[in-house]
């Protein structure tokens, strides 16, 4: 599956020197690597584990247009200690795509849904377990969808390979309408990007994870996964 990347078709409304957020209930983030730094609340990995019981997923395909992201294109691709996930933006540019439906690339449970402010906006994590083909070792991974307008889950919730998550949006008119999408093998990063590097140790290319493990075999029972790692 091959598809067309661009430049990005948009900015930033604020940009400037890193600044570094503290206090009570806050974690430190540089958002997207921008330069603009927000506070957001506590995730609640200080709280203890949180233990739910979700099915293996059966393989992956893509947030938007879904399976195959038909009617959207990767805008911005991912670049390690840059820009660490995709873009997707609709084929008919500007804001077109605005309020478009945003799905869960496979079954998995919520682990964070709520409004990060800053550069962020409104996001969902989704924690998904899944059996490598090649190792037959299971992995816990995260999926991480951002700059939405609306969100339809909440923490703690099973969610299905394509099961709406939230809607495309601007995060109050910052960007033009996208969807930035990340895939993290480090189950800890959450919304604190700082203490991890910011390369493949860490993070997935999505489209090549996704393309990679479309189909997975199907199997019956659930494993354990904390959703209070962050």
């Amino acid at each position: 599956m091959i598809f067309r990347t661009t430049e990005p078709s948009h900015r930033p409304v604020e940009r400037g020197a890193a600044r570094v957020w503290l206090g009570p209930g806050l974690l430190a983030a540089v958002i997207l690597g921008l330069g603009v730094a927000a506070p957001w609340p506590h995730a609640g990995a200080d709280d203890g584990p949180e233990i739910v019981r979700i099915p293996l997923a059966d393989g992956f395909d893509f947030p938007v247009g879904k399976p195959d992201a038909e009617g959207y294109y990767m805008s911005r691709g991912f670049w390690a200690n840059r820009h660490l996930g995709e873009d997707w933006n609709g084929v008919g540019g500007g804001n077109t795509d605005l309020g478009d439906p945003v799905y869960s690339i496979g079954s998995g449970v919520v682990s964070l849904a709520g409004d990060m402010r800053g550069a962020w906006g409104k996001t969902v994590i989704v924690r998904h377990a899944y059996r490598e083909r090649s190792t037959g070792r299971v992995h816990e991974i995260d999926s991480f969808y951002t700059h939405l307008d609306r969100i339809t889950v909440e923490k703690g919730q099973l969610v299905g390979r394509g099961e709406q998550v939230g809607t495309i949006g601007t995060n109050r008119g910052m960007y033009t309408a996208h969807l930035h999408f990340e895939m993290r093998k480090n189950i800890r990063i959450g919304m604190a990007r700082i203490p991890h590097a910011r390369d493949h140790t860490n993070y997935f290319v999505p489209s090549d994870f996704i393309n990679a493990h479309r189909q997975l075999r199907r199997e019956r029972g659930t494993v354990p996964v904390d959703i209070n790692t962050y």
